[in-house]
């Protein structure tokens, strides 16, 4: 058995985490021969409900489960990590405009970068959940100049798996059968779900699924806004946002950023934009990735024609309004 690696998950206390938190300790993220400590961070409100969590987590008698230690101390939660799951946020809201659920995570993230920048393992993996996503993980690094800014990732697995289970849902075939639905840009209603370079394996041979679904009006409206309102529709219908779908995504990424993309095979990241396909750079932007020995790598070359263009300008846009929003926040 490997040594125990230390493992965060902030907002430890909530609907996303309580999901998370079994899928982490039973080996779906590091792999099932890997033992973990979880530190778990919450607010200091919610340290009694997270005494039950860890009860839970005890009760669950799993192997790999080395410790838990909750605490309310970033100091503490921070220490000697090697993966962050930055779950924690103010949640948007009745009547709360964006900025000011901006101006409000952006100082939650300021104190989180700090404490990783002090206490976490140099080489730490940052997953940000909580939203705004993006924005968040552009705020949490710049807090956490030791770290290199690669390693702050935002999640956009959970609408790369929304469009994976719609595109197999339209065409009848398993989910695992269709391969690389791109989601461009932000977590956002502006987000680009993207299935022009998408597969899928019919009886052992692969196709477009664009020349198999042979519906581009359904593809370019009701299959974007679907995802792009995947949330809002959840939370109409649950009275609660998504929570295990939130989970697994979290799961999926993390998973994938430590033990690497299957060959042919690419996922959506939220990572830092170098620019490439025409985002703007120095915001943390969706793209398809490849993940080989735990570095991330934009791919390349994808085709994207002239609606798509537009709407890569449209979701990068909205990231530059935020991260401008956030940092008059931070100098105000």
């Amino acid at each position: 058995m490997a040594e125990p690696i230390r493992v965060v998950v902030t907002g430890a206390a909530g609907q996303i985490a309580y999901s998370l938190l079994y899928m982490i300790s039973k080996g779906d993220v590091f792999g099932p021969n890997q033992p973990v400590i979880l530190h778990l961070l919450d607010i200091p409100p919610m340290m009694g409900v997270l005494e039950g969590v860890v009860m839970e987590l005890n009760d669950c008698a799993i192997p790999i489960l080395r410790g838990v230690v909750p605490t309310d101390d970033p100091a503490v939660a921070f220490k000697d990590v090697s993966a962050a799951f930055l779950v924690g946020a103010m949640p948007r809201k009745q009547g709360m405009e964006r900025k000011d659920l901006l101006a409000a995570n952006v100082k939650i993230f300021k104190v989180q970068g700090e404490a990783l920048d002090k206490h976490a393992k140099k080489d730490v993996k940052v997953l940000v959940v909580g939203n705004p996503a993006n924005t968040n993980a552009l705020i949490c690094s710049r807090y956490a100049p030791s770290i290199p800014k690669e390693n702050f990732t935002a999640m956009t697995r959970l609408d790369q798996n929304r469009a994976l289970a719609e595109i197999a849902r339209a065409i009848n075939k398993p989910v695992d059968s269709v391969k690389n639905v791109v989601i461009w840009g932000n977590h956002s209603s502006t987000q680009f779900p993207d299935a022009s370079s998408a597969t899928v394996d019919m009886d052992g041979k692969i196709f477009n699924v664009v020349e198999v679904l042979k519906d581009d009006v359904w593809l370019n409206t009701t299959f974007v806004e679907t995802i792009q309102k995947r949330g809002a529709a959840v939370i109409a219908a649950r009275k609660m946002s998504s929570a295990m779908s939130a989970a697994k995504a979290a799961s999926d990424h993390m998973r994938t950023w430590f033990r690497g993309t299957a060959p042919g095979e690419y996922v959506s990241m939220g990572v830092l934009s170098d620019g490439s396909y025409g985002a703007p750079k120095d915001v943390i932007f969706s793209f398809p990735v490849t993940v080989m020995g735990g570095k991330w790598s934009i791919v390349q070359g994808l085709k994207l024609n002239d609606n798509a263009k537009a709407m890569l300008t449209k979701t990068g846009d909205e990231l530059c309004e935020e991260r401008q929003e956030a940092l008059v926040v931070i100098e105000a």
